[in-house]
């Protein structure tokens, strides 16, 4: 019917998933809109390329849908939606193929061979780090996210982040010293943590 579209706009997120869940085809697709341009902009800013981004956004999306009938209402359905995408990016993260991790290091050679020896140790380097370190530096210095956007991302205190950076460069300088000697990454400069910020972080 005409109306419908409009009477939908005027129905809370809660009552559009309760009526997904009984089967309304559209109610999903009314959540979704509502987000969209959050969702994206998100998926967007943490993987660096439209490509990427429109996949995790896709992928998030069927999660939601999967585990819809899980859902609690713990949270807003807009924040739980958020946090899959997030997740979604994450995944992403954690590929080696999605890492232009060469080009981070600032390893320009135009040798192929070279730039391939690279990024063989670079990837052994951060597959060697604990996982919560290394998804903290490949977003503040891979991704060049500020410090402050990756807490909010993965729900974390900024103090939280900037330990494992500093933990995670540090890890990194002794594995890859004879890579970049003297250099260091182009992220946010994240100085040592204080002792309250070191506390927060054991990882």
């Amino acid at each position: 019917m005409a109306g419908e579209p409009t009477e939908m706009t005027q129905v809370d997120d809660a009552t559009l998933l309760r009526r997904h869940l009984a089967g309304d085809r559209d109610a999903f697709a009314q959540i979704f809109h509502r987000h969209r341009d959050r969702l994206w902009s998100v998926a967007l800013r943490t993987l660096g390329n439209p490509a990427d981004a429109a996949d995790a956004v896709q992928d998030a999306m069927l999660s939601a849908v999967r585990s819809a009938p899980s859902f609690r209402g713990d949270a807003q359905v807009g924040t739980w939606l958020y946090r899959i995408v997030v997740n979604a990016c994450v995944s992403r993260l954690r590929r080696p193929a999605a890492l232009p991790l060469d080009e981070a290091l600032g390893t320009d050679s135009p040798d192929p061979a070279e730039r391939a020896a690279v990024a063989v140790d670079v990837q052994d380097a951060l597959a060697a780090l604990p996982a919560e370190q290394r998804l903290a530096v490949v977003l503040v210095d891979v991704e060049g996210l500020p410090v402050a956007d990756v807490a909010e991302l993965l729900g974390v205190p900024v103090g939280t982040i900037k330990s494992r950076c500093f933990r995670a460069r540090a890890a990194l300088a002794v594995a890859l010293g004879h890579l970049r000697a003297g250099n260091r990454t182009t992220g946010e400069d994240v100085q040592p943590p204080t002792a309250t910020e070191a506390e927060g972080d054991v990882t």
